[in-house]
């Protein structure tokens, strides 16, 4: 079947599960690396690497122009979220096994849900808070505090999931003045200086064989977000996002394929109450806005 004779929504299924699937293999590849270097310089190089592209990319169709920001006080706070984000986000992936760790990070919808409320002024109804509940439910199954398996490292993610919730709540408020090249640009230039930063505290000079990797890395983090904004641009939200955890099972088949790592029956158990949770939250928060915008249609 040729891609022209898909329909948008197809489109957009196919371009966000991809993403979910370049995506685990970006923290994959960051995993592998961080046996060899140090965190702050393997997001310093991929980034570097993603930011060329994004500004090449920029250059050749809207112009540099497209990069201006109307509100440096909120660019601002998403780059230091973005930063916050990105060090815990790789720190979980590094020192915990794949599947888990993404598991966890993947709680960060149920954030968004849990603040949005009060951070963006939208209504959150019984029905979604006993699903945001149930979320947070899953992620203690995972960690199980208290038991023998449980590890001070599991919190890591719970911090990264944290972080990224109100990224992504900042970022919902910027997108209303600032478009996404431009969130982009200046969260990878805010990375990049924050990394930079790092090297006093140990680089390693990088072996030839893991330059290519450093730069697969950063076209695949630049790869998995612009196949992310395809799939939202060209498919509904409530449709589209719940693939995005095409992750989760990607990251469990690599972390099984590269070290050998298989999740324990708590951690799957979790895992599927938070992707449950996540595709409800998806699919009831576009029932709720089609109602408000047919009472708005008959006022």
């Amino acid at each position: 079947m040729r891609a022209s004779a898909l329909s948008p929504q197809l489109v957009g299924i196919l371009a966000m599960s991809a993403a979910g699937v370049v995506f685990s293999a970006h923290d994959a590849l960051t995993k592998y690396l961080s046996a060899s270097y140090p965190l702050g310089e393997i997001i310093f190089f991929r980034q570097l690497v993603s930011i060329v592209l994004l500004t090449t990319y920029v250059y050749f169709t809207t112009g540099l122009y497209g990069l201006k920001t109307s509100s440096w006080g909120k660019q601002t706070t998403r780059s230091l979220l973005f930063v916050a984000s990105t060090f815990l986000i790789g720190t979980s992936v590094s020192v915990l096994p794949l599947a888990t760790a993404l598991s966890i990070v993947f709680a960060s919808p149920l954030l968004v849900a849990a603040l949005s409320a009060t951070l963006l002024g939208e209504p959150v109804g019984p029905r979604r808070w006993t699903a945001i509940i149930a979320g947070f439910i899953g992620v203690l199954i995972i960690i199980r505090p208290g038991g023998a398996s449980f590890s001070w490292l599991l919190l890591i993610p719970v911090a990264a999931a944290s972080a990224s919730a109100l990224r992504d709540i900042t970022t919902r408020i910027l997108h209303r003045t600032d478009n996404t090249n431009a969130i982009l640009f200046w969260s990878n230039v805010a990375i990049l200086l924050a990394t930079a930063c790092s090297m006093p505290y140990g680089w390693k000079e990088v072996a030839t064989p893991d330059i290519g990797f450093l730069i697969l890395a950063g076209a695949l983090n630049l790869l998995a977000h612009f196949l992310t904004i395809t799939a939202l641009r060209f498919g509904d939200a409530a449709l589209v996002t719940p693939f995005r955890y095409t992750a989760l099972v990607s990251a469990a088949l690599l972390g099984y394929l590269i070290w050998g790592h298989v999740p324990d029956q708590w951690t799957v158990v979790g895992a599927a109450i938070i992707v449950g949770t996540g595709v409800y939250l998806v699919v009831r928060g576009s029932q709720v806005k089609a109602r408000t915008a047919d009472v708005g249609n008959d006022k």
